[in-house]
């Protein structure tokens, strides 16, 4: 079964991008940005699309230990990016969020690359031989508080979302480290309170929560979207309209191309196709564990498991919130929505879960002892 999870999950991953494309084509012609042009969209997620693939291939013929020695390089990187969000003619506001960096082709998010960052970062501090998970400095105070540092950034740019996203990770991969679960536990509802506190002082977030509790209060508002979103996912039904045949994308749900591309996957190709979507995200956990679980060092067990970590919250909290169970938040569905750099940092980390599959440990292997044994009692000729 090991041999073969790097198999299901990058089957499970092309296949995700392939509905990804096609679904783009179907969506993208009647969103308001097209400037005119209904491959426009189409076109700049083709190109971050080539640039993925070359960062898939990167990180997969990469040897995985140079992140563990390059994590400062990644974290540092991460921040100044981070930072340049705030400055005027560099960083771009868009919906009242600075989360982009005008890079004239396309914008590019950098909490992108902090994921990664964090990861990195986590990996190396739990692999150190002077680490000791179950003390307090070592396995809670340290860890966190760099994490927050970048989390820190993000929060100011009103991406509350990635905020607890990285975080949620963060908590988890400590825990899995070996660190103390009743204060991360502590720690994490003390964070969902403050995130909580924040949103209800940010007016727009506020209303979404308000909506989110009162989804029939303000249809034609802030509960717009995922009002439309239950319309196609029940216009839809099992059999679908037939690809192509979407009527909500036509400008009565906003985002249709990004955000809310799964309820168009629903009213277009029905039920089965998105059941096939939930499978194929399963698929990815699975495989993704037992490349973890067959890791053959620490560091490539954490970074397996923060990867895994990272695309499987982002899923979950895309799909929850298009079909109402969560509050409505800007996140991207991995590996399907439009979102150039969401895309080649996913498959980027699709391509060191493959690296960390090709030198793990494997199955079945003879112990070398046994081997020289073996040979000793082979008669001679």
């Amino acid at each position: 079964m090991q041999r073969s999870s790097i198999y299901i999950l990058l089957l499970s991953v092309v296949g995700l991008v392939t509905l990804g494309v096609v679904m783009l084509f179907s969506t993208s012609a009647f969103a308001q940005d097209s400037h005119g042009d209904i491959y426009y969209f189409v076109k700049r997620q083709g190109i971050w699309l080539v640039i993925g693939l070359g960062s898939c291939m990167a990180g997969a013929l990469t040897d995985y230990h140079l992140w563990r020695k390059s994590w400062a390089i990644w974290f540092g990187v991460s921040a100044l990016l981070l930072a340049l969000c705030f400055v005027p003619h560099v960083g771009m506001k868009i919906n009242g969020s600075h989360r982009w960096i005008n890079l004239h082709l396309a914008p590019f998010q950098p909490s992108e690359v902090a994921k990664i960052a964090s990861i990195f970062f986590l990996g190396w501090w739990f692999s150190r031989q002077q680490t000791n998970p179950g003390k307090l400095l070592h396995g809670f105070v340290i860890p966190i508080f760099c994490v927050c540092l970048l989390v820190g950034l993000i929060a100011l740019e009103v991406d509350l979302g990635t905020s607890a996203q990285i975080g949620a990770m963060a908590l988890v991969l400590c825990y899995v480290a070996g660190a103390n679960g009743f204060l991360l536990f502590g720690l994490f509802g003390v964070g969902l309170a403050g995130l909580i506190g924040i949103a209800l002082l940010i007016p727009e977030r506020a209303a979404r929560m308000t909506t989110f509790l009162h989804p029939a209060s303000d249809k034609l508002g802030k509960g717009l979207q995922q009002w439309q979103a239950l319309i196609a996912f029940g216009s839809g039904g099992i059999e679908g309209l037939g690809l192509g045949e979407g009527r909500q994308k036509m400008l009565y749900l906003p985002y249709a191309h990004t955000d809310f591309i799964f309820p168009m996957i629903g009213e277009e190709l029905g039920l089965r196709f998105t059941w096939l979507v939930l499978i194929g995200y399963i698929l990815i956990i699975l495989s993704g564990g037992l490349i973890a679980a067959n890791a053959k060092d620490r560091f490539g067990k954490l970074l397996a498991v923060g990867i895994i970590l990272l695309i499987s919250l982002q899923a979950a909290v895309n799909i929850g919130m298009t079909t109402s169970l969560l509050p409505n938040k800007g996140m991207p569905l991995p590996f399907i929505s439009y979102g150039g750099s969401n895309l080649a940092v996913c498959l980027f980390m699709v391509g060191i879960l493959v690296n960390i599959h090709r030198t793990g440990i494997p199955i079945n292997r003879v112990p070398e002892r046994h081997v020289v044994l073996a040979a000793r009692s082979v008669p001679r000729i």
